[in-house]
């Protein structure tokens, strides 16, 4: 049985195929809705120092060959 993504729940994994510093650290999906999301995320630090998380949703768009979730960065 497929993996189903269930509605206002969305996941994030380590992006292992970046190769630029402006693609996202992280990436995923979110149902937001019923409507499926690309979500992207990126560690960052804070003038104090502190780690946090910075996300960015979109059109989620479907790869030929994906089989970690696909993404739209």
């Amino acid at each position: 049985m497929a993996f189903e993504l269930k509605e206002d729940y969305g996941s994030l994994w380590p992006n292992e195929n970046k190769n630029k510093d402006t693609q996202p650290d992280y990436t995923g999906k979110i149902n937001v809705g019923g409507i499926v999301m690309a979500l992207g995320g990126w560690k960052n630090k804070t003038k104090g120092g502190k780690t946090y998380l910075s996300l960015k949703m979109s059109e989620f768009q479907e790869k030929k060959d994906s089989s970690d979730g696909g993404d739209a960065f």
